[in-house]
């Protein structure tokens, strides 16, 4: 097996060389994670639904006996805000993180706010739920939060840094049957008999593949 000493980081969606002295040294490549790419779709439908989820209850509150008028018209603009967002720019939550993430936390402080009026009104049930829903979109803030950060799939001395949520799995090469590279993809096979594909950000080009394969021979044991 011949040395290799390029450390190679993938930087702006391309490749950038650095000489080393080590043996082997990491490799990491900005790749399109499945699970990302699932929360990014489904997104938008969770803001829909605490939009519709805050439309009814501003409609309960109204017709209800001891209305705040304040209150229905926060709850009723917040949830226009968000149609609004949802319908005009669905692009735009996936294209500027910062703005899904300031809705998503709104949804969470009204979520838990009708879950304390509930309480406080005798509808303990109806309160129970609504903090539920408050807990389940803090979850999805948490996982979006590391959406804006590019996903990358990290080769290491001691195994795999897979991206996947609501953190980083790491994989010792012990537990990895096999990995397949190819210019725009990577395959790996888990001791679990378990198949992961991550689609590349950037294709690779000859040099670059052998330099993959090479690292994962050297780490899997193959000739």
């Amino acid at each position: 097996m011949r040395k290799i000493t390029n450390f190679w980081v993938m930087e702006n969606l391309g490749f950038c060389i650095f000489q080393k002295t080590a043996l082997m040294d990491s490799i990491s490549l900005p790749v399109v994670a499945p699970a990302f790419e699932r929360l990014k779709r489904h997104g938008v439908w969770l803001h829909s639904l605490a939009g519709i989820l805050l439309m009814a209850h501003a409609v309960s509150h109204f017709r209800g006996e001891n209305a705040h008028t304040l209150y229905f018209w926060c709850l009723l603009f917040i949830s226009l805000d968000i149609f609004l967002l949802v319908i005009v720019g669905r692009d735009l939550l996936q294209q500027l993180p910062r703005i899904n993430l300031f809705f998503r936390s709104v949804e969470i402080i009204f979520f838990f706010c009708i879950g304390v009026l509930m309480i406080v009104e005798g509808h303990e049930l109806t309160g129970i739920v609504h903090f539920l829903l408050a807990i389940g979109y803090g979850y999805l803030f948490y996982c979006e939060w590391a959406l804006r950060q590019v996903e990358t799939l990290s080769f290491h001395h001691t195994g795999i840094t897979v991206p996947n949520l609501p953190e980083s799995r790491f994989l010792y090469w012990t537990h990895v049957n096999g990995v397949k590279a190819s210019y725009d993809h990577v395959d790996i096979r888990t001791a679990a008999e378990e198949d992961l594909r991550f689609e590349l950000r950037a294709n690779l080009d000859y040099d670059q593949l052998e330099h993959v394969k090479a690292f994962c021979r050297h780490y899997l044991g193959e000739v």
